[in-house]
């Protein structure tokens, strides 16, 4: 299951579970769209390809709540 981060790691933006136009690496780092394009869809911390992140629906994120951990640091 994903962690589905609440942040962008490069502005820190929120990107909540059930949003559209966030973007993963294999290992989760997060982006949004915005900061995704301006590293080319490559992640900073891996060099993985950032993809499209699924959205989590409302319904399944109560008994699968998104992480709360903020990744971003200014």
């Amino acid at each position: 299951m994903l962690e589905m981060r609440p942040d962008c790691e490069r502005c820190g933006a929120d990107t909540p579970a059930a949003a559209p136009g966030v973007f993963i690496c294999s290992f989760e780092c997060t982006f949004c769209a915005e900061c995704a394009n301006g590293v080319d869809n490559v992640c900073p911390n891996c060099g993985g390809a950032l993809l499209d992140r699924p959205t989590r629906s409302r319904k399944l994120q109560e008994t699968y709540p998104a992480s709360t951990i903020r990744k971003f640091k200014k």
